[in-house]
């Protein structure tokens, strides 16, 4: 029989010269997660770092995969097969270009809409999986996505980035703890 813990996977790039990029939200609000479980996050076998806590009274498993984003599917794979999480009880955290910078959606399943962490898990495990949208915006002008979304937050956006990383994080417990819909109903904008 399956755990009836949850899976909840921060996706980002590894290294000091990523950490506080666009695409790398998704590891931003697992930090957020991680931090208020007050546990530390360990190196797992699985190439993530993880901590088994209680989310939101809920257990559940805090990874981020220590792989570049594009190879994340690997990582999560051997973490579902691991801890015996169904596709079902995985939540991926992820920047989404489709939405504006702070903005929220929580769905179940779909398309990588060109997201190549995303691409990677579902060709691993399948697309059935939960998904906390992270919005980072659109790249001004004629300035490349790919590019866009391996910078740093602007100034403006700092100013508010810890209140959306907040609000993330409290939209994965919402998840956690009274399932999708709930949660769509309260944060998704």
């Amino acid at each position: 029989m399956p755990d009836e813990r949850y899976l909840v996977v921060g996706l980002g790039n590894p290294g000091p010269r990523y950490a506080g990029t666009r695409h790398n939200a998704g590891a931003l609000v697992l930090d957020v997660l991680a931090g208020r479980t007050g546990g530390q996050l360990k190196a797992h076998k699985a190439r993530a770092d993880v901590v088994e806590a209680r989310v939101a009274s809920v257990p559940a498993v805090l990874a981020r995969p220590r792989s570049f984003m594009n190879e994340s599917g690997g990582p999560v794979a051997a973490l579902a097969r691991f801890y015996k999480v169904p596709l079902d009880r995985l939540v991926v955290v992820h920047d989404e270009l489709d939405l504006p910078f702070g903005s929220l959606r929580l769905k179940l399943g779909g398309g990588d809409g060109g997201h190549n962490g995303l691409r990677s898990i579902s060709s691993a495990i399948g697309r059935d999986y939960l998904r906390v949208r992270v919005g980072i915006g659109r790249p001004p002008g004629r300035q490349d996505p790919a590019d866009y979304v391996l910078r740093d937050f602007a100034t403006a956006e700092r100013k508010e980035l810890d209140y959306v990383l907040d609000r993330a994080a409290d939209a994965v417990e919402a998840l956690l703890a009274a399932g999708l819909e709930a949660a769509q109903n309260r944060f998704n904008d």
